[in-house]
């Protein structure tokens, strides 16, 4: 990997609160690189037709990446993206301010979950007056839209206020002009890093799928944009996965570049680091958790409290069909969603804070989509649409057959196309409001999972549920809830929580101005900050709290990092090759059992992983090129070869280095001990040892089994060399310690995997079993005072004793 460059911050995402975090520094004359895996998406690079779209998704194992990053979990699905500018690509515009009342302080919550803002509104005020003098926006100035008079109609109805929530959109050529549809954007002083021009709103509802006008004041186009204009690095397809601290200050940042596609589709990976002092995580609630929980061994401060406090800001999608006119009896109510912004109007309903005897506050609005959707929907209609084409085709057969002169069809062809009422008398309606932030995200096979459920926040579904409900029934519509709904499962767009700010590190990962307990320079700036539902759309308050964090930093002094020397790898001095007997032997070993970071002691590693389910084992095939050597050595060597497990650690991660001493002598009398040190590497690059021993003693009882199949480990950072015979002699820096074992299926198992090699392979495994019972005759049945209740520990830890 190349030698690494260094700057003054490395900023790691493109949304809300990374583009905030870039510009401010950028502006105050910090060197800053940002660091992005999506693409740059000017004005009319979106995806519009099917093959555009097959294309446009987020999944770089199978060479996917597009725009739309689709998560699906157990009780959740979630929509994030991938691109320069992030959410803001595919938000619907709304820029809100997070009631003042809904900061919540130690605020325990019914079912489980627990809510403190360690700041309030009056901290953010005025960072929201900054943002929004970037962002620029203003409410929907089309008033008369049907889809807005629609939802105004509705809640007047129910007795509740509807307002026009300020968007970012520019629905006019200059701030003060009036609003046209497709006049060209004035470009601000600090220019526009697309170079491409923008155009005014056009109303076509396409919004969340990505502005081809260049109409959405997306951060690309602002922050991003005026971030470049200062110096700015902004680097694209570049997907940052290991972060490391450094001695003396600053941490190192590991990414893969992504190049363009072969012949074959395959992308470039080009392996990259870059230095800096301090350091922003912005990849959103998804990429910066999944980040950190990849690099706790890295991180080891972070604290337990990474991965809680998980929230979908109380996102949830129902639908109104059918809308009837309130002035011609039995006509269809003209809405047209897909014509305006995708959200024009809200609704705010009052919570408990608020009003004594309220709820979960909460909010709801309506919603559009693309006018080319509503092609889709109506000739989805199978039977109605096989129906109308029957008609037709029946008409123009008649006129044929009766010899009648009737070549204009134009009214059957409008048949065909029907009367698009199913569309335009629709109306989705988007609701988001205070939850119980009670998920939690882990890792599993590598990748990340949010345990989450909509049980600990029934009363508040089922209020919104209620009140959308009581909107399509003024609307004289059917309600129908989106089918996920059916398996108590929602569609989140606004994933927040994951490394929540805390007053300590016992509840949060970072502190009130996003900086990590006990990781200096480190700051996490995105919705993964946010230690619950903010209530209304998320953006204006991930970015307020963004830019209330930066000019914290820029108040303190700079921070100068001492430049440690690159560690050495450490030598490993090899044994001159020497012929082999021809004879080999292997055999394939699991052991199974719990580890914990942060403790060194064996035991007390195996009942912490126990109780939080931190499970680790290994797979290895355990070789002797040459039995004869082996068997007569003093170091009893053979190699191990396999993988780790461990959901910790990233999941399933191969050896890359492995050693096993069998039955080599300790330093109790009458002791062997089964040696086994492995190097590999966690997700994110950091290298790593486990060292583990089996002792083997004639204790009092029959301890035979427990013996061989109890394996004590210790997890050390670097790949840590063997001492004279694989022990474990030299200073390490040891994060994490537990206990394996053999389980009877597996070593019944393993009994069957023994091969031999070579000429007289049965002869080998003849050679190795007499070695193996010789071993166990000259420890259990030699006569010898053994210290009854005594086991060797390991390096670190003290007297060890058997796991129940």
């Amino acid at each position: 990997m190349p030698v690494a460059e260094h700057v003054d911050a490395v900023v790691v995402g493109s949304g809300f609160g990374a583009s905030v975090s870039a510009y401010r520094l950028a502006e105050a004359g910090r060197s800053v690189v940002l660091l992005e895996r999506g693409r740059a998406y000017p004005p009319g690079s979106f995806a519009r037709n099917p093959y555009e779209m097959s294309r446009a998704f987020w999944e770089p194992k199978d060479e996917m990446l597009g725009l739309f990053d689709v998560r699906s979990f157990r009780k959740l699905e979630g929509i994030v993206s991938a691109g320069l500018g992030g959410g803001s690509l595919i938000y619907a515009n709304v820029l809100l301010r997070k009631d003042e009342r809904w900061f919540v302080h130690d605020s325990p919550l019914p079912g489980g979950g627990y809510e403190h803002w360690p700041i309030g509104r009056d901290d953010l005020d005025r960072h929201y007056d900054a943002v929004e003098s970037m962002m620029t926006p203003s409410p929907n100035p089309y008033t008369d839209l049907p889809k807005a008079r629609a939802l105004r109609d509705a809640a007047e109805a129910m007795g509740l206020q509807a307002f026009s929530p300020p968007l970012a959109v520019s629905f006019s050529s200059r701030p003060g002009a009036p609003a046209i549809p497709k006049q060209v954007v004035d470009e601000p002083s600090y220019g526009n890093l697309h170079g491409a021009t923008r155009l005014t709103c056009r109303l076509c509802g396409e919004c969340d799928i990505g502005c081809n006008e260049g109409s959405k004041n997306t951060l690309d186009h602002n922050y991003l944009s005026a971030a470049a204009a200062h110096g700015a690095d902004l680097r694209t397809l570049c997907e940052v996965y290991g972060v490391t601290p450094l001695d003396g200050g600053g941490y190192e940042v590991r990414y893969v570049r992504y190049g363009e596609p072969d012949a074959s589709g395959r992308h470039e990976r080009t392996h990259l680091r870059i230095t800096c002092d301090q350091l922003f995580l912005g990849a959103g609630t998804f990429g910066t958790t999944a980040l950190l929980l990849r690099n706790r061994v890295g991180l080891p401060a972070l604290g337990r409290a990474l991965g809680t406090r998980f929230s979908g800001n109380g996102d949830l999608l129902t639908f109104c069909f059918g809308a009837q006119s309130t002035t011609e009896a039995g006509h269809t109510r003209m809405i047209d969603p897909a014509y305006g912004p995708v959200i024009t109007t809200a609704i705010r309903k009052p919570d408990g804070l608020d009003e004594e005897g309220q709820g979960r506050g909460y909010y709801v609005q309506e919603a559009g989509f693309p006018e080319f959707t509503s092609w889709l929907v109506e000739t989805a209609q199978v039977t109605a649409s096989m129906r109308r084409a029957a008609s037709v085709v029946s008409q123009i057969v008649a006129h044929r057959l009766t010899n009648k002169n009737e070549s204009t069809i134009s009214a059957e062809v409008a048949k065909l196309v029907g009367q698009g009422r199913l569309t335009s008398s629709s109306l989705p309606l988007l609701g988001m409001g205070r939850d119980t932030p009670d998920g939690r995200i882990t890792l599993v096979d590598g990748e990340i999972d949010v345990e989450w459920t909509t049980a600990t926040s029934k009363a508040y579904f089922d209020a919104m549920r209620e009140t959308m409900q009581g909107l399509t029934d003024a609307l004289g519509g059917k309600f129908r809830d989106n089918p996920l709904w059916w398996t108590k499962r929602v569609v989140t767009v606004h994933p927040l929580g994951g490394a929540p700010m805390g007053r300590a590190p016992q509840e949060g990962v970072v502190d009130s101005w996003g900086q990590s307990f006990g990781h200096p320079g480190l700051f996490v700036v995105d919705g993964s900050a946010v230690p619950g539902p903010v209530g209304p759309n998320p953006s204006l308050t991930i970015a307020a709290m963004a830019d209330r964090a930066i000019e914290h930093v820029l108040e303190k002094p700079r921070p100068i990092r001492r430049r440690a020397a690159e560690p050495e790898p450490p030598a490993i001095v090899e044994a001159p090759v020497e012929p082999t007997s021809g004879r080999g032997m292997e055999f394939t070993e699991k052991m199974k059992g719990h580890v914990a970071l942060g403790e060194t002691d064996p035991l007390a590693g195996w009942e912490l992983g126990r109780q939080l389910a931190h499970r680790f084992m290994f797979q290895l095939t355990i070789t002797a090129p040459d039995v004869e050597r082996f068997a007569a050595g003093e170091d009893h060597t053979a190699i191990a070869e396999g993988y780790v497990d461990c959901d910790l650690l990233g999941g399933t991660l191969p050896v890359q280095r492995g050693w096993a001493n069998l039955f080599v002598p300790a330093d109790a009398a009458l002791t062997r001990e089964m040696r086994y040190r492995l190097w590999f590497s966690d997700m994110s690059g950091q290298p790593l040892t486990m060292y583990g021993f089996k002792t083997v003693r004639n204790d009092r009882g029959f301890d035979m089994w427990t013996d061989t199949s109890t394996l004590y480990i210790t997890l050390m950072r670097g790949h840590v060399a063997p001492g004279e015979n694989g022990a474990q002699d030299a200073p390490a820096d040891v994060i994490g310690a537990g206990i394996l074992r053999i389980l009877p299926l597996d070593f019944a198992r393993q009994l069957t995997t023994f091969r031999g090699s070579g000429s007289g392979a049965l002869g080998s495994i003849a050679r190795f079993g007499a070695f193996f019972a010789g071993s166990m005759k000259d420890v259990y049945l030699r006569p010898g005072p053994p210290a009854p209740g005594s086991v060797p520990a390991a390096a670190s830890s003290p007297a060890l004793k058997e796991p129940s």
